[in-house]
This record gives C-alpha cells, structure tokens and sequence, in this order.
C-alpha cells in the first residue's frame, strides 16, 4: 500500500519560511518522480514543484526564486523549502507521486500553509 505523508505546514508571517516534507512508502522512491501541488480556498489545484528521479526540477513561475525543491533517497522524502512567503502562498500543500513503469498515481492528505499579511 502506498502512504505519502506530509508534514511541516503552519501559520508564518509574509517574508517568513517553511520546509514541507513528504515521506513515501509502498513505492520504489528512486525511479519515481515526486511533485508538490497546492489548493487554496476557491481555486483549482496546481503544480508548485516537481522533481524526477533524475533529479531534474520544474517550479510554477510564481514561486520560482523563493521555493527550492529537493529529494533524499535514503530517506524516502521529498522536501520543498519555501522562502519569502507571501499571502498569496497561503493554501493545502499537497505531495504527488508516479513511479516509473506504474500507470497509477498517488497522492498524499496534504499539509496547510498560512501567510499573514
């Protein structure tokens, strides 16, 4: 059975930080590409970051320059640090995961990100 369980979300100030962490079981984590999604009130779930298992990383253009996306695969996570947040980041952090050569995908319960103003 696959679990990606996320942790790290919380209440933080504009211009403060946070590391979300999403830990996956139940998959080969190596040859699986992980990405963090985001859902505020009222609006469509979107792609924040991705990375494959190749390392490579993509970023939605509003968060390019404040969030950083990495992964350790001894570990099994996936880590996503957000800097300079900014109200506008406040939503449900999702974590996602499609493992190689697996036609199914997962996600996880999500974690939530506040930013006052």
């Amino acid at each position: 059975q696959v679990h990606l369980v996320e942790s790290g979300g919380g209440l933080v100030q504009a211009g403060g930080s946070l590391r979300l962490s999403c830990v996956a079981s139940g998959i080969i984590f190596t040859i699986s590409t992980i990405s963090w999604y985001r859902q505020a009130p009222g609006k469509q779930r979107e792609l924040v970051a991705g990375i494959t298992r190749n390392y490579e990383t993509n970023y939605a253009e509003s968060v390019k320059g404040r969030f950083t996306i990495s992964r350790d695969n001894y570990k099994n996570t996936v880590y996503l640090q957000m800097d300079s947040l900014k109200p506008d980041d406040t939503a449900d952090y999702y974590c996602h995961a499609r493992q190689l050569g697996r036609r199914d995908d997962f996600w996880g319960q999500g974690t939530q990100v506040t930013v006052s103003s």
